[in-house]
């Protein structure tokens, strides 16, 4: 599948005259917890040519595709990313340390890596992850329930708990956050992966009470440690060389 990413992406530079920096693999797939019928969610950063970025009028900043293999992409272009980054803007940090990467440009990658680091906003991420998990309460607390949504709250959840306790970016996989989830809960967690899995994404699960309950009383940990946490630097001047430099 990845020689058929790659050929995507490919056509993608050439339909859109641009050049692609970095292409990750996001979603289910990259946290750990696909179903057999997961989509590959392939995000990318892009560039134009200098011209682009010099026009008087604003243009299109996103490219976004779906194939009939389930490939559905969607990649920011570079003054957007740059300045996502300096809100610490959540998705594009995970993108940024995705386990599966399609394509990278080497240096690009490791500079966003070290200015996402310098820039990281505990308390605004911690904030998008906690509006996230509340979004996924309602279906997680019906009778039935699609374990994608138990596992998008979960891990929304335990990346809240990851930053109040760590006061750095959670990890992006899924496993890795699940060390700082009790014991139960790993367990019942790890065959609910296994149920997952095997069932594609329409299956619905009895309600789980265990994680329900688990969920409800790590959103209030999240909600009454939020205000404990600082905001990133701002690097407003380094972010500008930084964009500078590559168009």
């Amino acid at each position: 599948m990845k020689e058929k990413i790659l050929q995507k992406l490919k056509e993608i530079e050439l339909e859109k005259d641009v050049e692609i920096l970095f292409a990750v693999e996001s979603g289910s797939r990259a946290w750990g917890f696909a179903s057999p019928d997961s989509d590959y969610d392939i995000r990318f950063i892009y560039k134009h040519k200098l011209e682009y970025y010099l026009s008087l009028w604003e243009k299109p900043d996103v490219i976004e595709f779906m194939t009939e293999e389930d490939l559905d992409g969607s990649g920011w272009d570079l003054r957007k990313s740059v300045r996502l980054l300096a809100k610490s803007n959540a998705p594009l940090i995970e993108w940024l340390f995705s386990p599966i990467v399609y394509y990278a440009n080497d240096d690009f990658v490791k500079q966003m890596q070290d200015l996402a680091v310098e820039c990281f906003s505990p308390i605004a991420v911690l904030h998008h992850y906690l509006g996230t998990t509340k979004k996924f309460m309602e279906v997680c607390e019906m009778e039935e329930v699609k374990l994608k949504s138990y596992f998008y709250a979960l891990r929304t959840a335990l990346a809240g708990k990851w930053i109040i306790e760590k006061n750095t970016f959670p990890p992006v996989a899924f496993a890795d956050l699940l060390l700082i989830a009790p014991q139960s809960i790993r367990e019942k967690i790890i065959e609910l992966q296994q149920i997952k899995a095997n069932h594609d994404e329409k299956y619905l699960h009895p309600k789980e009470n265990l994680i329900t309950d688990f969920l409800m009383e790590i959103i209030q940990f999240n909600q009454d440690n939020a205000n404990k946490l600082g905001s990133g630097k701002k690097l407003s001047e380094e972010l500008d060389l930084f964009f500078k430099s590559l168009i």
